[in-house]
């Protein structure tokens, strides 16, 4: 069985990616690829697809809100930066959603997932239904942040802990910081719980950076002093068990 795939991403770096990947599946034929929901309906409108690759940050129109508006949509994996989205994917019905930067694995685990279940006949969207999973919170191998005009790839490994500045974050890693335009709850979102803890709502620290907590502080390995929370002093317990 092949299936139709389109690209919608205004990234070209996204579809150079997910152009690569495709060709790497048998069961996948690209018939197009896109940089904005109305180019996209575009391409509906006069050409079969079967499965959509759909970023939801694109100018004048979100990517979830094209999805609503079209009558029949069809079988769609999300793929964005934000994974703080991801719940409303799901009430969209959507496949799977990918975070960027994509594995190839991943991709391949939400392909081969849209692949059953068009063989199973239950590749209809649905806008009613309840979602039944959320996406899989594997830590990616590394990050693309933005600062000043650049994209700047970081390991998550190398990443102390991270500050709340205002509309902007600053990414400690060691006694050094990059400053990018992002909020603290997208990074939570991104970053494996594992290893990653939130301890303020202005702060959130990679565990094995932590040097010893004591009194209400949490004592990075780079001598921060960080304040812990109240509400999430619960978060800080669970580690003596670990």
């Amino acid at each position: 069985m092949l299936l139709k795939a389109l690209i919608v991403d205004d990234e070209p770096l996204a579809h150079e990616v997910l152009l690569g990947y495709l060709e790497e599946v048998a069961f996948l034929e690209p018939v197009g690829h896109c940089y904005s929901a109305a180019e996209a309906m575009d391409v509906l409108g006069r050409t079969q697809v079967d499965l959509l690759f759909l970023d939801i940050h694109m100018p004048k129109l979100k990517g979830t809100d094209f999805l609503k508006i079209l009558p029949h949509p069809p079988l769609t994996i999300i793929t964005t930066a934000y994974a703080e989205y991801a719940l409303e994917g799901f009430e969209l019905d959507v496949c799977d959603y990918l975070v960027k930067p994509i594995r190839f694995d991943r991709f391949l685990k939400a392909v081969h997932k849209a692949r059953a279940r068009v063989q199973s006949g239950t590749a209809e969207p649905t806008t009613d239904k309840e979602p039944t999973s959320l996406p899989e919170a594997a830590e990616p191998a590394a990050l693309f942040i933005k600062v000043d005009k650049k994209l700047v790839q970081l390991a998550p490994a190398d990443i102390t802990y991270l500050e709340a500045y205002g509309n902007y974050v600053k990414v400690w890693c060691g006694d050094q910081y990059l400053l990018t335009p992002r909020t603290l709850a997208s990074f939570a979102a991104q970053l494996n719980g594992d290893q990653f803890l939130r301890i303020h709502k202005s702060y959130l620290v990679q565990k094995q950076h932590i040097r010893y907590l004591e009194a209400g502080m949490v004592v990075m390995n780079n001598g921060s002093q960080l304040p812990l929370g109240k509400t999430y002093k619960h978060l800080i317990k669970s580690l003596e068990s670990q």
